[in-house]
């Protein structure tokens, strides 16, 4: 398990990697703790492999992410908290469903570390997202609603429109959706029904789990995914890597060759 340390030298690094301006392979010298950053986070910054989607949750240690009361406000620990936050200053746009953007409220803003906000992006079928929801208030961030009815929004508000297949979205068509406004680099936020959605349809680069040294002992499951299997030789078994934030530890796992490639300093390819 490789420790992180995010300093403010290592953190304005990620951030001209972002911005095209250095790679994870320049500058330092580093600390053990700020090369654990650079591994941990530069994958999410380059821009040089093409479009990326990574997915977060954070969950205890039996797998919940809230109680039977619906309390999720202290899944993740103070770091694990940051790390949410640095994701989303990483990251084009970031997507929740409906169901957490109605129950969490979420601003889905970048306040616990320096960068800017993502676009925020709400998966909205049937257009129930209330106009004067924290996501969608105007203040010079792009907001955007994917919806399958025709409901007008807020003149700051872009919607896509998109048909449903089978009751739902098809999460590699919004993917292009969003592409062809802008939006590459996507983090896939929550909650657990909607990543399990991108993950079934393969629609994932990366899946981050964060995990939360206290145990919830009911409540929701943080993924729970329609494929089945008969057999452990059978399930997903991506390619993982582990690092220790202080209150949480989070499993980054890659689900594609491109993920495993931007884990590859640039100068080391060929």
């Amino acid at each position: 398990m490789q420790n992180v340390d995010v300093t403010d030298r290592v953190w304005a690094h990620l951030l001209a990697i972002r911005a095209g301006k250095a790679c994870a392979c320049c500058g330092g010298p580093w600390s053990m703790g700020e090369r654990g950053a650079l591994d941990l986070y530069a994958p999410l910054a380059r821009r040089d492999l093409g479009p990326a989607v990574v997915a977060q949750i954070g969950q205890s240690l039996d797998g919940r992410v809230a109680t039977v009361a619906g309390d999720a406000s202290d899944v993740s620990g103070p770091d694990g908290h940051a790390h949410l936050h640095r994701m989303r200053a990483l990251m084009d746009g970031v997507v929740i469903g409906i169901g957490t953007a109605l129950h969490d409220h979420p601003r889905l803003t970048v306040r616990l570390c320096a960068g800017q906000n993502p676009a925020r992006v709400v998966i909205d079928p049937r257009g129930r997202l209330p106009d004067d929801a924290p996501v969608l208030r105007a203040d010079g961030t792009r907001s955007i609603v994917i919806q399958a009815v025709k409901k007008p929004r807020a003149d700051h508000v872009e919607v896509l429109q998109l048909p449903l297949v089978d009751g739902k979205f098809n999460p590699n068509a919004i993917l292009q959706g969003l592409r062809q406004i802008g939006l590459n680099s996507l983090l896939i936020e929550g909650g657990g029904i909607t990543i399990a959605n991108f993950l079934d349809a393969e629609a994932l680069g990366r899946l981050q789990v964060a995990v939360s040294p206290f145990i919830i002992g009911s409540g929701p499951i943080a993924l729970t995914r329609n494929v089945q299997h008969a057999k452990l030789a059978d399930c997903l078994r991506p390619d993982t890597r582990v690092f220790g934030l202080g209150t949480d530890v989070v499993f980054d796992c890659g689900l594609t060759n491109a993920a495993h490639a931007a884990t590859i300093p640039l100068h080391s390819i060929a």
